[in-house]
C-alpha cells in the first residue's frame, strides 16, 4: 500500500514506533527495532550516555535511518519539561520531543495542566512536540491548537498491556483529530494494536509489550505485522454490526423450493 504516514512533513512507511526500556540488552533491542520495522525510535534523554565513551551507549544499537524521538520522561512539570527539551537539543541536535509528564510516579498518568503548558511553550521555542496526554478529546485538542504535531493517549497506563480501556473516548479523538493520532502506553497483545489501527489510529508506540516478550524479537515482528493489518483493514472499511443474525446465504427460498 501506498499510504504514508506525514508528521511535521516527515514521511513514515512504518506506523509502529518503539521504545528503547526494559530489554533484557541493547544487542536484543537493536535486533527487535529492525525486526518492527519501526522508522522512530524513543528513549529517555537519561538513559543516554553522551559522557563516558568507555561505557555501552544506547545510540549505538538504534538503526541510523531511525528518527531518534528523545522524550522527557521523569519531569514533573512545564518548567521541567522545558529545562529536559533544551538539554535534548543541545547534546542530539533535534527538535523533535515526545513530551511526557507524569509526576505521579505510582501510575505515571500525564498531567493535562502542565503538558498544556509545556507544549505552548515548547512550540513557540521551534519544538517537534508530540505530547503524551490522556485519552480526553478536549485536551487534544486544545494541544493540537497549541502547535502538537502529533497527540499521543493512552490507551491504559504506560506499562501495565490492559489494552485499550478507554476506547469511546479514543475514537472521539480520532474523529475530530487533523493531526496524527498516536495510541501510547498500556498496548500489551498484537490483537490491542490491530485494534487500535482498526479505529483509525494513524499509528502505535509499543515498548513494554515488547521489550519484556519471552522472544522480544519475535514480538516485534507481530506487532508489525498487527498495525501493518488493522491499518489495511480501516482502509478496507470494516463491515457494520447488527444485533440479530444476518444470513449469508438465502437458506429459506431454498428450502421453499425444495417442498415444491
Amino acid at each position: 500500500m501506498n499510504d504514508k504516514l506525514i508528521i511535521a512533513g516527515r514521511e513514515f512507511g512504518s506506523r509502529l514506533f518503539i521504545g528503547t526500556g526494559k530489554f533484557p540488552s541493547n544487542e536484543v533491542m537493536r535486533r527487535a527495532i529492525v525486526a518492527s520495522g519501526a522508522e522512530m525510535v524513543t528513549t529517555a534523554f537519561k538513559r543516554l550516555n553522551t559522557q563516558d565513551s568507555g561505557s555501552e551507549n544506547v545510540l549505538d544499537f538504534i538503526p541510523k535511518e531511525c528518527l531518534l524521538l528523545p522524550n522527557t520522561s521523569g519531569v514533573r512539570d512545564a518548567e521541567e519539561a522545558v529545562f529536559a527539551a533544551k538539554m535534548n537539543r543541545a547534546a542530539l541536535g533535534t527538535e523533535w520531543l515526545k513530551l511526557e509528564i507524569h509526576p505521579d510516579p505510582k501510575y505515571l498518568l500525564p498531567d493535562t495542566r502542565e503538558t498544556l503548558k509545556a507544549t505552548e511553550e515548547l512550540v513557540k521555542l521551534g519544538f517537534k512536540v508530540l505530547p503524551y496526554v490522556q485519552a480526553d478529546p478536549v485536551a487534544c485538542k486544545q494541544l493540537e491548537e497549541l502547535g502538537a504535531v502529533t497527540v499521543m493517549p493512552l490507551a491504559a497506563p504506560i506499562g501495565t498491556n490492559k489494552g485499550i480501556k478507554n476506547e469511546e473516548m479514543l475514537q472521539i479523538i480520532i474523529e475530530q483529530s487533523n493531526v496524527p493520532v498516536v495510541i501510547d502506553a498500556g498496548i500489551g497483545a498484537p490483537s490491542h494494536a490491530a485494534r487500535a489501527m482498526e479505529m483509525g489510529a494513524d499509528a502505535c508506540l509499543i515498548n513494554t509489550a515488547i521489550a519484556i516478550a519471552g522472544d522480544p524479537v519475535q514480538m516485534a515482528e507481530a506487532f508489525a505485522l498487527s498495525i501493518r493489518a488493522g491499518r489495511q483493514a480501516y482502509l478496507a472499511g470494516l463491515g457494520t454490526t447488527s444485533l440479530t443474525a444476518v444470513a449469508t446465504s438465502p437458506l429459506t427460498a431454498f428450502l421453499e423450493e425444495m417442498e415444491n
